[in-house]
């Protein structure tokens, strides 16, 4: 590293990490000041600039200046004096949908719009803050989060695990890992999916321009492996209604995988779904589409099903959810557009 691209300061023992980002293969030379503005949507240049200034910005263990151009593989993190506020969990008194619960785990149904773990700008009104409340010494699991066995996306609705014992996180985590669990999504996506089923395979990692968005790479040195697996449940003409199954679980899979095979999800805003992708110039379709887009103001997605098997019994168990009515609402919304108008059959969707 260029010495005059560091800060003159030691690594002290009692430095507390908030931020760590591992810089993928593919990255492209970048200011950190800028590189941090894209992974950390909520903070300014100037207190980026200031945090390194103040020698709180290590790339592979070594305090840098905000002009110091971030390369592939480099290791980024923030240290800062006191612990992070997401370790940090307030119990909230939430209410919880809970569909089952016994002595080792409960089935919570999340509904859309709730953060599931304290982070950077969501420090409370999550779902762990709420189980803090309706639970004691919940499991901490690998990112020390009480009870969480796996996560879903702040608009993303539907069904997640919670461990309520140490035997019972490390034998869910470990099913999660070897793929055996059942997970099944619902999602309305934008164009007419050609293919009654298929399957989706593609390494996903974060985006290399936009750092809030992750990307299917070629490369099998990029990212980690994605597997998606799709049936088309209805078509509406311009969207489609798919069931998703999944292998893997990465961040954001469903979403990436069908932006990846041009059908991104509808009103999915970080990857452009809140545009018109596909349909007629009218000003009245316009108008329809506006009230879609009103009556489910999230992306399309729901974790409708989630099996797996019981920890302490050995039972296999299956829980299935009905699609939230946002969902329902909007659906019915394209039901009835699809049979009042023909779509323009022949255009190539």
């Amino acid at each position: 590293m260029n010495s005059e691209n560091t800060v003159d300061i030691e690594l002290e023992d009692d430095l507390f990490e908030h931020f760590r980002f591992d810089v993928p293969k593919g990255q492209l030379l970048l200011r950190i000041d800028k590189y941090l503005m894209h992974m950390l949507p909520n903070a300014t240049r100037n207190k980026i600039q200031n945090a390194a200034t103040n020698g709180n910005i290590y790339v592979n263990d070594v305090p840098v200046k905000s002009n110091y151009k971030v390369k592939p593989l480099d290791v980024v993190r923030i240290l800062l004096s006191h612990p992070p506020f997401e370790n940090r969990v307030d119990p909230e008194d939430i209410p919880l949908d809970i569909v089952y619960e016994d002595d080792a785990l409960l089935l919570i149904n999340k509904g859309p719009g709730m953060v599931v773990h304290p982070g950077h700008g969501n420090y409370t009104g999550t779902l762990v803050n709420a189980l803090a409340h309706h639970f004691e010494n919940l499991p901490m699991n690998s990112s020390e989060r009480p009870g969480l066995v796996h996560r879903i996306d702040k608009d993303t609705s539907g069904l997640l695990v919670i461990a309520k014992t140490e035997a019972a996180m490390t034998h869910l985590a470990k099913q999660f890992e070897a793929k055996t669990t059942e997970r099944e999504y619902i999602a309305l996506v934008w164009g007419n999916v050609k293919e009654d089923a298929g399957t989706i395979e593609g390494n996903i990692a974060r985006h290399v321009k936009d750092r809030m968005q992750m990307a299917v790479f070629a490369d099998p040195e990029i990212g980690k492996p994605a597997v998606t697996h799709y049936k088309v449940l209805e078509r509406f003409g311009y969207v489609t209604l798919i069931s998703c199954q999944l292998e893997t679980g990465r961040t954001h899979q469903i979403r990436v995988h069908m932006k990846h095979i041009g059908h991104t999800l509808f009103n999915d805003e970080r990857y452009g779904g809140h545009l018109i992708l596909k349909g007629t110039t009218f000003t009245k379709y316009k108008q329809f589409i506006d009230n879609c887009f009103k009556a489910l103001p999230r992306q399309a997605l729901h974790a409708k099903t989630l099996g797996f098997m019981h920890p302490t019994t050995g039972e296999m168990m299956r829980f299935d959810t009905e699609l939230p009515q946002d969902m329902q609402d909007c659906i019915e919304k394209w039901r009835n557009y699809s049979k009042s108008h023909s779509a323009e059959e022949d255009e190539d969707n």
